[in-house]
């Protein structure tokens, strides 16, 4: 976007305020912890963990109940626990690990090493044993923060190939009080507290620059072996002035804005070992001021958002999901209310996409908003500003929809190479189904050449490879010289391996992976998350992954709604069999979901309608590898898992087509 760009735009490069700054991530922590003082820092949920910094160090939360540390208070923790890192022998530049869900004691950890000099490489809880090795071994960890006991015996079963000095362990832990090397972080924290001296925390902190490495977070690995992407202070601390630039409380937005400052409130769940949320919902959330609410894990976020009314929330595209289909759920109780939410449904997106809405539409709007749209309000706590989504891409419909019931989705654009924040969209203009506009001092370019010339009939933009560059993109991979020049143009423009649209005033849409794309065994090439997103308010389908690489046509592996199926029985008078996997051989169940595919494929050019279909019991979770940690598909898995499945799907076509 040029200079002479909207007023937003011009506004949002120019702007500065105390909080945008050149520095490390650990000055930025204790500069928010001066500024803010004893404005809430996070709330704490009572009854979840066996916390071992409570109640001797902090005040325990009462069960199924919040309670808050403010930024003075988690700023002491922060620095003393930085002090016993150093008495474990932490020096500048060590690697150190943090094997551990999403909570408050992962961000005491978190900026508690990065104080200490330390480079912070994350570790996802869902990780197998041999992964947990390659993850603190590729680094040369030279220590590992560990959740729990449980996590603490995996880590046991590889702990032999690894070189690693101390293991600290959030919670109490009294199966390896025997062992002189493992100290809880209330162990942690009184060995800095008995040491801790100011005038070191200030050494400690002018020994970094921001140009130094602070942490290695591995690719979550969909296909091949995860790479170690560096990313400094600096791409970090930029991202977050970035973001900030757009999102902060600039005084050219309108009063009635929502932008994110002091004394707002967040609710965290994604996993913090993720890019999305160390940065959006964890860096930038301390800087500006923000109370962030960790949930007690994802299956509670229903409860947890009602409970700690969130004004802002970071998100992946299944989350917001989930959310439609629980609001659906709700609807389901009753014949005459799942009529009135599927007309709010249809009100809804026709309201957000008319430019003008008329008398009418206004009037239909404001029914539904009583009937329907203000119970989402409340079920989501009442106060939301506004949620961002990254991770993967949102359905057009479903940002519609939310936008319309005045919830508002700032979807965006990011890799863990960007630190990771390429585009994001602004309050100012939400545009949904795009990924909004770069943020300041990134610069993008798109390679047209990665595509043909018809594969995208339905761009009216510049559609290709997205290439980017810009203060908080990656210098490269850990160990892996190979992987860093290619990853790069000759000019040092970094190729994402996406596909997307660039439209005339530089928003960008989302088309599809580079290597996700399949090519038909007659030339012609299809995107899957095209096909895949229309299911996505469809009421029979949970979860859909389509296959037909180097195949004559498009098919589908598909797990039904079963909930959604359970209801569709009882209202039909059906007797179903009680085991899911029956009932995907059921068909009455696959002409039930054919329908739904049918209807999909009425909006799809020929070449990507779904020919064939496979139905499976199994949710894909990030438990049983069918999903990333941050609930992407991992497409290669969920293949493997289902290749008799497919090769039947095939077969089976060819022999029709015989007949």
């Amino acid at each position: 976007m040029s200079r002479d760009g909207p007023d937003w735009w011009r506004a949002e490069q120019e702007y500065t305020d105390e909080t945008i700054r050149k520095e490390t991530l650990a000055e930025m922590f204790d500069a928010a912890v001066d500024r803010y003082g004893d404005a809430a820092a996070q709330r704490y949920k009572g009854g979840v963990y066996d916390r071992s910094l409570t109640p001797e160090v902090l005040p325990s939360a009462p069960a199924g109940e919040f309670t808050a540390l403010s930024y003075a208070e988690m700023g002491d923790v922060v620095r003393k626990l930085a002090a016993g890192f150093r008495e474990l022998g932490v020096t500048a530049g060590d690697c150190v690990g943090i094997y551990a869900n999403t909570r408050m004691e992962w961000a005491h950890s978190d900026f508690a090493l990065l104080a200490a000099g330390a480079v912070v490489t994350t570790v996802y809880t869902e990780s197998s044993a041999d992964r947990v090795r390659y993850l603190l071994d590729d680094p040369d960890a030279v220590g590992v923060v560990v959740e729990n006991e449980s996590l603490l015996d995996t880590l046991a079963t590889v702990e032999d190939d690894l070189d690693l000095s101390f293991v600290v362990v959030m919670d109490e832990c009294d199966g390896y009080a025997d062992r002189d090397d493992v100290y809880t972080l209330a162990d942690l924290h009184a060995l800095g507290e008995e040491t801790y001296e100011e005038a070191a925390y200030r050494d400690w902190l002018a020994e970094r620059t921001p140009e130094d490495l602070a942490s290695l977070i591995y690719t979550s690995g969909t296909t091949g072996k995860p790479k170690g992407v560096r990313l400094t202070h600096y791409n970090f601390r930029e991202n977050v002035n970035q973001a900030r630039k757009r999102i902060g409380p600039r005084p050219d937005k309108p009063d009635d804005m929502s932008t994110l400052g002091p004394h707002m409130d967040s609710i965290s769940f994604l996993p913090l070992a993720h890019v999305l949320e160390r940065m959006a919902g964890h860096f930038l959330m301390f800087a500006s001021g923000t109370t962030v609410g960790y949930a007690e894990n994802p299956d509670t976020v229903g409860d947890d958002i009602e409970t700690l009314q969130p004004n802002v929330g970071i998100s992946v595209p299944r989350v917001y999901e989930r959310i439609f289909d629980q609001m659906r759920e709700q609807a389901s109780e009753s014949p005459v209310k799942q009529r009135i939410f599927e007309w709010a449904v249809d009100v809804g997106q026709t309201y957000s996409r008319t430019d003008s809405p008329g008398p009418l539409l206004r009037a239909k709007h404001a029914i539904a908003d009583r009937l329907v749209y203000s119970t989402v309000r409340e079920n989501l706590g009442g106060n939301v500003d506004f949620f961002v989504s990254g991770g993967g891409s949102l359905s057009a419909d479903l940002a519609h929809l939310f936008l319309a019931m005045d919830l508002t989705i700032l979807e965006g654009y990011g890799l863990t190479e960007t630190s990771p924040v390429v585009t994001v969209n602004p309050p100012e203009d939400v545009r949904p189904g795009t990924m909004g506009p770069p943020v300041t001092d990134v610069e993008i370019r798109i390679d047209e050449d990665i595509v043909a010339d018809d594969q995208f009939p339905d761009a009216t933009g510049t559609v290709g490879e997205l290439l980017v560059t810009g203060p908080n993109v990656t210098d490269g991979y850990w160990n892996m010289p190979g992987r860093t020049t290619r990853a790069f143009t000759d000019d040092g423009f970094f190729r994402t391996g996406d596909i997307v649209e660039r439209t005339a005033d530089d928003y960008l849409v989302y088309r599809d992976r580079i290597k996700r794309l399949l090519v038909l065994s007659t030339g012609k090439n299809v995107s899957p998350g095209h096909i895949e997103d229309r299911f996505s308010t469809t009421d029979r389908v949970d979860q859909i992954m389509v296959v037909g690489d180097d195949r004559k046509f498009v098919a589908a592996i598909i797990v039904p709604d079963f909930e959604a199926m359970d209801r569709w029985a009882a209202e039909e008078g059906i007797d179903l069999p009680d085991s899911y996997r029956a009932r995907c051989d059921d068909e009455r169940v696959r002409e039930w979901i054919g329908e739904t595919v049918s209807q999909v494929n009425d909006d799809l050019e020929r070449v990507e309608q779904i020919k064939r279909f496979e139905l499976v019991a199994e949710e894909w979770t990030a438990d049983n590898d069918m999903l990333t940690p941050s609930m992407k598909k991992k497409r290669r898995n969920i293949t493997a898992a289902y290749e008799d499945r497919i090769e039947r799907l095939y077969a089976e076509a060819a022999v029709e087509a015989d007949d």
